[in-house]
């Protein structure tokens, strides 16, 4: 999905005559953190809520913040991802999307990217998800996969992320079925270490636990 198929057209964007008044009202009125600048249609940065209120006079122009600007953007061409880390950095609701020719094309908001991001990971779709952690010298897709397709499921997303402390590869799986102790068992029986699961099967998952705890007092 690219950045250009996500632009919401209906928040506003401000000009360099604009009062500050009126960029404050605009952002309580359309719960943003930001919004976007121009001079006719090209892009010129955002500004942001925290500096609008720093203005000494609300009746001046936003010009004379223009050294506050975010000049940052994405282009409309760009993998939406581009976009959560762009929201991500610049802690802002709102991403500004431009064209070739720096034109401000639209904004990407951040309930649109949460909704991408819930599609893009699979969350909509119905299973469980198991987490593991491992050295990144055990991860290997091609195993993971033929572990969970043995015991008739699917991946339907993985995603890997790394512990700053310890470099450990936290690796979270979501499945496309619910019903996933045997799956679990399968994966610690190749030493692989499950930290958490969720899935329907209470039952199984009690007994799963059960077993793990009298396998950990064997080796006592």
């Amino acid at each position: 999905m690219l950045t250009a198929d996500l632009i919401n057209n209906n928040i506003p964007r401000l000009q360099l005559n604009d009062s500050i008044a009126k960029a404050i009202q605009l952002i309580n009125d359309f719960r943003v953190t930001h919004l976007p600048v121009v001079s006719d249609d090209t892009y010129l940065g955002l500004i942001s809520e925290d500096d609008l209120l720093d203005a000494e006079e609300e009746k001046s122009t936003i010009q004379i913040l223009e050294q506050y600007f975010i000049v940052a953007a994405v282009k409309e061409n760009e993998h939406f991802l581009n976009a959560v880390n762009y929201s991500n950095r610049y802690e802002s609701t709102v991403v500004p999307v431009i064209t070739e020719d720096n034109e401000l094309a639209g904004v990407i908001t951040s309930p649109d990217l949460l909704k991408a991001l819930g599609d893009f990971s699979g969350a909509t779709e119905i299973g469980g998800i198991i987490v593991m952690e491992m050295e990144r010298s055990q991860f290997a897709l091609s195993e993971i996969s033929r572990i969970v397709e043995s015991n008739d499921a699917t991946v339907l997303h993985l995603n890997t992320t790394v512990q700053a402390e310890t470099g450990m590869l936290t690796v979270t799986l979501h499945l496309n079925k619910k019903e996933i102790a045997s799956i679990v068992a399968a994966f610690e029986r190749y030493e692989y270490d499950v930290i958490y699961y969720f899935g329907d099967e209470k039952f199984e998952n009690e007994i799963h636990s059960n077993y793990r705890h009298l396998m950990n007092y064997l080796d006592i």
